[in-house]
């Protein structure tokens, strides 16, 4: 294996982890804000309020998002596995 072929895969690898990820945490953040903004708003300071609508908003976009993320998985796997016979040589 080359240099060229070992950073193109570590560039992808990285790339479709921060692609796939990117949603979850972009949910995460965005309800936490929002929550937040919220208990700043009321004075209600209780700590677990904050859990359960982030715990719905990722399980949402997991839910919703699955296809997609099962999809750019295996099309990086299969880039990997095609690149396996160059990794030999």
């Amino acid at each position: 294996m080359n240099q060229e072929t070992a950073i193109e895969m570590l560039r992808s690898l990285i790339t479709v982890a921060l692609l796939v990820n990117t949603p979850i945490i972009g949910a995460a953040i965005i309800v936490g804000v929002v929550v937040s903004l919220l208990q700043a708003i009321t004075s209600i300071q209780e700590p677990t309020l904050s859990f359960a609508p982030k715990l719905f908003a990722v399980g949402g976009v997991i839910i919703v998002g699955a296809p997609w993320m099962v999809r750019q998985l295996m099309q990086f796997t299969e880039f990997f596995m095609n690149k396996i016979p160059e990794m030999v040589r």
